[in-house]
Formats: structure tokens, sequence, C-alpha cells
């Protein structure tokens, strides 16, 4: 058996524009999916995320390269003979139906004997917690049943992979954070590759083994959450997944893992880990995400010690936001509240003198891409 559930080799989909010209909305993607893994494909709107999915499904084929499905090119496949099943945002589910019957209607067309069906279902339907609900329609469950409804519908004819273009984009926040859980547990309980397709960076990094992050049709690094967030690969990532601080610099010195960068907004060297592996006399970016910027109210380091000047600071229950002005570049601290306290000299307060601190394990050294 092959090692990979989903391959796609230098992938191409080109699609003629309104305006006559021709557009790589996936442009040369080669990623490989390994079995029972929960894989996200993360991006903003455009960024050839939801147009892989599709190959993948089959309901688009490659203009150029292969989609392998289990180690079979499939990439001019029909989707019904593809070992694969969607779930979509919009659920997709048989309104005439009930419960039961949605979940049931593929092992029906696939002939499956009725005591063979009747025993999958129920085991969906424990799977998705839905048990005494399978006489319900559609129209008299949640948003968050119906979902569940779908999950189970894909689920039930065991696919070898299943795909999941934004399945719970039309759910409220919270109820959203709780399927994101529930969609984890259930593909680990079943061990089915899940192919999951979002724009939303928290949910990626909260389900996801490996993540794929895309733009502008090109896959711009892979890797698991902890390497995405901690490692991105360039500003991209970094400013996509979370936020940072940037500062466009030249590199002066590079160290075994460290590079020093001289940054013309501060007027002054930082130093910081070299992820890019940067070369003396380039043109880089050195990134800090804001909750690793620590402050201080004298100097903590020898080098990468800046002070500087509160002009904004917002409290938001679990963190503080603090902007602080250091030479007119505007640097953003979250700060834990660690302390519950109603006592105002316990926040920082506008104009009030600090000491930013970029610790160089902290700080990232990127190419400018």
């Amino acid at each position: 058996m092959t090692e990979f559930a989903v391959e796609l080799r230098d992938v191409v989909k080109t699609f003629r524009t309104p305006e006559g010209t021709l557009l790589n909305a996936v442009d040369h993607v080669t990623l490989q999916i390994r079995n029972g893994e929960f894989f996200s494909m993360l991006g903003s709107s455009g960024c050839g995320k939801t147009t892989s999915l599709r190959m993948i499904a089959g309901f688009e084929w490659p203009t150029q390269g292969e989609v392998f499905i289990a180690g079979k090119a499939m990439g001019h496949t029909p989707p019904f003979q593809r070992p694969v099943n969607t779930v979509f945002q919009n659920y997709a589910l048989f309104q005439h139906m009930t419960v039961y019957q949605n979940i049931a209607f593929g092992l029906e067309m696939d002939r499956v004997p009725p005591a063979e069906i009747k025993r999958r279902v129920g085991e969906m339907l424990e799977l998705v917690q839905l048990v005494g609900l399978e006489r319900r329609y559609p129209r008299q469950l949640s948003g968050g049943q119906q979902q569940r409804v779908a999950l189970a519908r894909a689920l039930v004819k065991m696919p070898k992979v299943l795909l999941l273009d934004e399945p719970l984009g039309a759910l409220d926040l919270k109820l959203r954070k709780e399927m994101q859980l529930e969609l984890k547990a259930i593909q680990q309980k079943v061990g089915i590759t899940f192919v999951y397709v979002t724009h939303d960076q928290e949910e990626a990094l909260t389900m996801s083994d490996r993540i794929a992050v895309m733009s502008k049709g090109k896959v711009m690094q892979i890797g698991a959450p902890v390497e995405i967030y901690e490692r991105p690969s360039n500003r991209f990532v970094a400013d996509f997944i979370g936020e940072s601080n940037f500062l466009d610099g030249t590199v002066r010195e590079v160290e075994g893992d460290y590079a020093t960068v001289y940054v013309p907004a501060l007027n002054a060297e930082i130093r910081g880990l070299n992820t890019g592996q940067v070369r003396r006399s380039e043109s880089v970016v050195v990134s800090i995400r804001p909750e690793k910027v620590r402050l201080s109210s004298q100097t903590a380091l020898q080098n990468n010690s800046f002070v500087g000047r509160v002009t904004k600071s917002t409290y938001i229950g679990a963190d503080t936001h603090v902007y602080v002005d250091v030479r007119g570049y505007l640097f953003k601290v979250w700060e834990q509240n660690k302390i519950s306290s109603l006592d105002p000299k316990a926040y920082y307060t506008i104009g009030q003198e600090v000491v930013v601190n970029l610790f160089p394990e902290n700080t990232l050294i990127l190419s400018g891409m």
C-alpha cells in the first residue's frame, strides 16, 4: 500500500478570465498527503485551495500534472469512480428525507443489503451523536446537527479520503469551535484521511496534522501547525498566520543559527534566528510575534532592547494589547493578564516609558518574499 492517500504532482489548473486572459488558479502545485492524516489547505479567497480540492474530488480536471489517490492516477477519472467523498459548506442534505434516509442514501445506491445499511447507519449515528434524531428532517435540526448529518452521510461509505470544503463556515463562532474539536476526534476514531479547506488560520492550527499555506495558486509552505506558526518560511506565511511585527533590513553578519540585521527604521542592529538561511548583505525581514515581545522598565538585553513610549493600551480580558512607539516604529505587544486586579497601576498607561526587549531566540530573520 502506498504511503500517500493523495498526491498532486506538478498540478496546474488554468481558467480563462472574463477579460479573455489565462489564469493559473493552481500553479505547479506538488504535495503529498499521508494515509490517516488531517491535512488542511489554508489561504484567502482565490488562493487555489478549493480548486485543488475539486481536482482531488474529480469536479475539475488538471490542465497539467496528475492527481493520485491511493497510488492510482485519477486526474481524468469521474467523481463517482473515485474512493473519495465530499462535505460541502451548505451541507447539501436532501430536505425531503429524514436523518436516517440521508445517511443511508449512498449505501442504497450501492445496493448494500438492508441489514448492513441499518448496522452502518446506526454506527454513524452514534459516532456523530445523533442517536434518537434519525426520524427528523433537516429543517428540524440545528446548523451543527445538520453538519453532523452531512459528515455521517459522507463517512458511512468509508471512503479512502474525505474532502471538506469549509464545512463549518455557516456556523456561529462558539459552535464552530466545538465542531472543530468534534471533527478532529471523529477523524482520529475512523482513521480516514481528511483533506480540509479553510481560510480560518485558528481552525487550521487547531485541527490539522499538517497545513499547506497557499497564495496565488502556489504552496508557500507545508508543515505541522507549530512549524507554520513558529518557523514561517517567509514574510507572507508569518503575516497570514497570526500577527507579527515586521522590520525591513539588511544582513550585516551571519553566525551559525543567528544573523545580525541593520534596520533603518530603528537606526540599529537586531539579532535573531536565521530561519530563512539568509546571507550577508541580503535584504531581509525581521519578524517577531506580539506575544513574544517583552516589556520592562529597564534594559534587559545587551542588544535588541529599545526605549519607547506607550501610545495605546487595550484591555481585552485574557490579554492587554499594548502599542509602543520606538523611534517612529509602532511595536505591537500582547501581554497576558496573569494577575486579577482593578488597580489602574497594574496596566500600562498612554505616555508611559517602557523598554521593548526582542529576545534573539524569538526574533526571526526571514527572506523578504
